[in-house]
């Protein structure tokens, strides 16, 4: 059973792909309506408790993620869930944390990492993605590599 977003939901990203991700600040109120299944929080400390599953990288305000392998495979597991779940990527104000984030998974759903901070600003938030280091992530991230195929030579 697919738990994915409305497209009239409030503060929701469409990936090229269809896929439906929720980008917002917890220091607003929690939108009405359904519950995210699945949450990756953004904060320079541990994320508030939920009733979803969720997530906390280390991400202090107006930088870059503590881990960075860690932020992506978390990334890429929110990328996977979004295709059947109702994912939710915050961090405080919503915008520049959490359209860094959102860049990179436009980056894992096939937007070229030169063009993903657009698509972002475009689609989510008019100022995603708030320091030129955060940009500077978005054009250099990549997937996490993938193991190599096993067998024969």
């Amino acid at each position: 059973m697919t738990e994915t977003w409305g497209p009239g939901d409030g503060g929701i990203l469409r990936l090229p792909s269809g896929r439906l991700v929720r980008g917002r600040g917890l220091h607003h109120p929690q939108p009405e309506g359904a519950e995210p299944v699945f949450g990756v929080y953004l904060l320079g400390r541990p994320a508030p408790a939920v009733t979803w599953e969720a997530r906390w990288l280390r991400w202090p305000d107006f930088r870059l993620p503590a881990d960075r392998e860690e932020a992506r495979r978390v990334l890429a597991e929110a990328w996977a869930r979004a295709a059947t779940e109702r994912v939710e990527i915050a961090c405080g104000g919503g915008i520049g944390r959490t359209g860094t984030a959102l860049a990179c998974l436009a980056v894992l759903d096939g937007v070229p990492a030169g063009e993903a901070v657009a698509y972002v600003r475009e689609h989510y938030h008019r100022r995603a993605v708030e320091t030129p280091w955060q940009r500077r992530y978005v054009r250099t991230f990549a997937p996490a590599a993938k193991a190599p195929p096993s067998g024969g030579r």
